[in-house]
């Protein structure tokens, strides 16, 4: 079959030997081709949930022979004993940071490295700080101030009360989007409170970790009934960026730019080095404590190469290494 004859189709899910491809009114399963492999390059998955591609509809299984260019795509590095990119999802016009207030409790650095691969991939993002009817002290207006002034919006959301869930349908309508977050911090309820039809399975909270049980292994696209598309990614462990060094890691953070140019050297790190007006205006409370220290600890892990540790608050093993 000559190229022309092939018709093009939306990768809703991937398997290990099969995606799921979006055919007009209906998902097709196929095969990819060996030579989609051979020329991979420095990423792993050659086919990405999102992607669009070229299927061969007269073969059995369906051929899948091309991936189309990608507008963009969300990767990390995809373990520590693989230094590929891992995409996880491609084509979307945002990424939702899903975070829980509570259960298990918001964590800055998890946020904040998802947040940079966000900035690093240039996808526009915005938080979702859900279980807010558990937030006894006020945490979550602190926290979206700290967001709010780097120009990331944060949107509260509860499905037990219904708070915020319009505010998120309307975020979400129409476009393509991507929720990323660690297990229990409730994606996939919000998912079934926006679209019951879906019925996404939930986990159970571990009473021992606080922490949430995986139930998603596999990024997943779903078509909503109110326009658009929005992909449930696995809940993962730590966020790794890909081929980031540390003159690209300053950028992911916009807030220092207004203070870098001040500093006494030119290609100062905002470690360690005297006269860094970066330092001085996390001193002054200009910036964030939290996000230096989510800085200053994916600097550290960039300068020695080491794994980073374990978040204290994401305690389930990552399903999809």
């Amino acid at each position: 079959m000559t190229q022309a004859q092939h018709v093009v189709g939306r990768v809703v899910r991937t398997d290990a030997k099969v995606c799921h491809v979006a055919i007009d009114d209906r998902v097709v399963q196929c095969v990819p081709r060996g030579k989609l492999f051979e020329f991979r390059g420095e990423q792993k998955n050659p086919v990405a949930v999102g992607d669009f591609v070229r299927v061969d509809p007269s073969s059995t299984p369906a051929g899948l022979e091309e991936v189309l260019p990608r507008r963009n795509r969300l990767g990390r590095t995809a373990s520590s004993h693989d230094p590929r990119e891992q995409v996880l999802v491609a084509n979307v016009d945002q990424l939702l940071i899903v975070s829980a207030i509570e259960k298990p409790k918001f964590s800055s650095n998890r946020t904040d490295r998802i947040l940079s691969a966000a900035f690093w991939y240039e996808v526009p993002a915005t938080i979702v700080l859900n279980k807010i009817d558990l937030d006894l002290h006020d945490s979550a207006r602190a926290i979206a101030e700290t967001y709010s002034k780097i120009g990331v919006g944060v949107l509260a959301t509860s499905v037990t009360t219904g708070v915020g869930i319009d505010a998120l349908r309307a975020c979400l309508k129409d476009k393509v989007s991507a929720l990323y977050g660690a297990s229990g911090v409730g994606k996939s309820s919000l998912l079934n409170a926006l679209q019951p039809g879906l019925k996404l399975k939930i986990g159970k909270i571990s009473k021992f970790w606080d922490g949430g049980k995986h139930t998603t292994s596999y990024s997943q696209l779903h078509a909503l009934e109110f326009g658009g598309w929005v992909a449930d990614t696995p809940g993962i462990r730590t966020f790794r960026l890909h081929q980031a060094d540390q003159a690209a890691l300053r950028g992911m953070f916009p807030e220092f730019a207004r203070y870098q140019g001040a500093c006494r050297f030119p290609d100062c790190s905002h470690d360690h080095e005297p006269g860094c007006a970066v330092f001085d205006a996390v001193e002054r409370g200009d910036i964030a404590s939290s996000r230096f220290a989510s800085y200053v600890d994916m600097l550290d892990e960039l300068r020695s190469a080491r794994v980073p540790d374990e978040d204290p608050s994401a305690q389930a093993l990552d399903e999809s290494e």
